[in-house]
């Protein structure tokens, strides 16, 4: 912002008991302006000084305060919008890092959905080679009773055929 005439705020001030200028609230100065208004002036030499150039005076220090003024407002200005830029760059992190973290979860979800898939596919494998294996056990005792029921008939031939022999021999040596 450049000089006091683009300044648009009306700024009041008023002289108190003693002449010291009071500033309406809202309004912030320079050290400088302060010490020079802190400045000592004898009483007299202050209405000859504003006798004479009194409206010069005024003028000079409305225009220093609206200078004030306006650095004021253009710091302040300057400093909204660092807040603001600042502001932006943290939402677009925010945004950023929300975005990171809907691709992490994206991508951890179908590492997951994988897994769940491949979990039913080898429990499909372990139900089919368990009924295989159902299916071999069923076989091997149907074959092992036979083998028993075989061995059996084989024993109770042999022992007929061996009771047979026996009395045979006995009969003959009697």
């Amino acid at each position: 912002m450049g000089g006091g005439g683009s300044s648009t705020r009306r700024v009041t001030f008023e002289a108190d008991e003693n002449e010291n200028i009071t500033v309406v609230k809202g309004v912030r100065l320079s050290d400088s302006v302060i010490d020079r208004m802190k400045e000592p002036s004898s009483p007299s030499g202050r209405s000859q000084h504003r006798s004479a150039s009194g409206a010069v005076n005024d003028e000079e220090l409305k225009k220093r305060i609206a200078e004030e003024l306006a650095l004021e407002r253009a710091r302040r200005d300057s400093e909204a919008q660092k807040r603001r830029l600042f502001g932006r760059l943290l939402e677009r992190e925010r945004i950023s890092s929300n975005e990171h973290l809907t691709r992490a979860i994206l991508r951890e979800r179908a590492a997951t959905e994988e897994e769940r898939q491949k979990a039913q596919r080898f429990a499909k494998q372990l139900e089919e080679k368990d009924r295989e294996l159902k299916k071999h056990d069923a076989y091997y005792k149907e074959q092992l009773a036979r083998l028993e029921e075989r061995s059996a008939q084989f024993y109770k031939v042999t022992t007929e055929q061996y009771q047979k022999a026996a009395d045979e021999v006995s009969s003959r040596f009697k």
